[in-house]
């Protein structure tokens, strides 16, 4: 089986539950066609660099998969007909990454420079 991963960008107006409900959703979708999801990140909810559909932030959410090329046919048409979902990008990858995400990684690094600063203050 081939590895994936597939990052959404859902509307800022959704809540958090929604969103994982949306991730829930691809995930079943995933596991459903003889797919396994090997990671699901949140990365939050963000600015995007222009606006889409009158949304200025988005709320970004990345799945890593094994599956065969069908279930990814099958998840972008699912993905194409939400509504609540912005935009989509479905990539091939030679082997899914261990720990946590570049993306996950930066947020760790913002959050202890946070607290850095709030403790020399």
């Amino acid at each position: 089986m081939a590895h994936y991963e597939h990052v959404f960008l859902a509307r800022q107006d959704l809540s958090q539950a929604q969103v994982d409900a949306l991730a829930a959703q691809a995930t079943e979708i995933i596991e459903s066609n003889e797919g396994k999801v090997v990671k699901t990140e949140t990365w939050g909810l963000k600015n995007l660099a222009y606006k889409i559909d009158r949304n200025r932030k988005a709320h970004y959410v990345m799945l890593a998969f094994d599956a065969p090329g069908q279930v990814v046919a099958e998840l972008e048409r699912q993905t194409r007909i939400n509504e609540d979902v912005l935009r989509y990008l479905t990539i091939r990858v030679d082997e899914h990454e261990s720990g946590p995400s570049a993306m996950m990684r930066k947020q760790d690094r913002e959050r202890k420079r946070r607290s850095d600063r709030e403790d020399r203050d």
